[in-house]
């Protein structure tokens, strides 16, 4: 090992903790922090191009079943 590698293990404290820190992704395919991520089965994910259309089919569904709970109470 040479000096210059030497000094350079040696510049970091040993009360230094990093393996508590968050690993942060960067690039394409990074989420948005409040993004949940979701495995669709494939027969299921064929029929949506977008997690667009998946959001949009899945809020028709919910408006229907409230609307549909709102007459089951009257």
């Amino acid at each position: 090992m040479n000096k210059k590698s030497k000094e350079f293990e040696d510049e970091l404290r040993p009360e230094y903790d990093f393996s508590k820190l968050p690993v942060v992704k960067r690039g394409i395919g990074r989420k948005t922090p409040k993004e949940i991520t979701v495995t669709l089965a494939p027969d299921v994910a064929k029929k949506f191009p977008s997690s667009e259309a998946v959001n949009e089919a899945l809020r028709l569904i919910i408006k229907v079943a409230d609307e549909t709970k709102d007459l089951e109470t009257i």
